[in-house]
């Protein structure tokens, strides 16, 4: 089998492609590599300007070697294979938007670092419990969820009553899995006495 595009070669090819120096730019697209790229490696760590750096569709395992992006806001790896949220804790003071949908995620934990996270985009994982679920709620101000595709969701969802559980359980959200959510009391607020 073919080795796997390190994030050296990915970022060289992106620099010739675009005539200008990784390092000094906001948004870098490594996303979709050939062969894909299997493991964020230290190389990351040159972004110091990047603001939103896609990885999506790819093959990377875990989060890693984040600590040198001081500047993300937004990180997207959807379609690879990772299974956890570790290795978040270098960009915990900087990331607004997180897009992990089509991975193999079950467990949330180290989602908490992330306190200026706003949108959690993470559909089609492999979440099954409330338990895990409820560990969004250390996200103080997540707004935009979408979670559609994850075990627990499907289930609920199935039941009827998806929507009003995962609302309950995370007071500050404006919108979920692309619907904007209305509450109960703002309804009745907005009638005339």
């Amino acid at each position: 089998m073919s080795k796997g595009t390190t994030i050296k070669d990915a970022l060289a090819k992106w620099e010739q492609k675009h005539e200008k120096k990784a390092s000094e730019s906001e948004e870098v697209k490594l996303y979709a590599q050939y062969p894909p790229i299997e493991k964020m490696d230290a190389s990351l760590s040159t972004l110091t300007n990047c603001v939103k750096l896609s990885l999506s569709t790819n093959c990377i395992e875990k989060i890693a070697n984040l600590n040198g992006l001081r500047n993300l806001k937004i990180l997207s790896l959807g379609r690879n294979n990772i299974k956890n949220l570790n290795g978040l804790e270098a960009v915990a003071e900087t990331l607004e938007e997180l897009w992990i949908s089509y991975n193999n995620i079950e467990k949330l934990k180290g989602i908490g670092v992330l306190k200026k996270l706003k949108v959690l985009y993470m559909s089609n994982n492999q979440v099954k419990s409330w338990e895990e679920f409820q560990k969004l709620a250390d996200l103080p101000q997540l707004e935009d969820l979408l979670f559609v595709g994850n075990p627990l969701e499907e289930k609920h969802t199935a039941d009827g009553d998806w929507r009003d559980h995962a609302t309950k359980r995370l007071s500050k959200l404006t919108k979920l899995d692309g619907v904007p959510v209305v509450r109960q009391d703002e309804e009745e607020e907005e009638e005339p006495a």
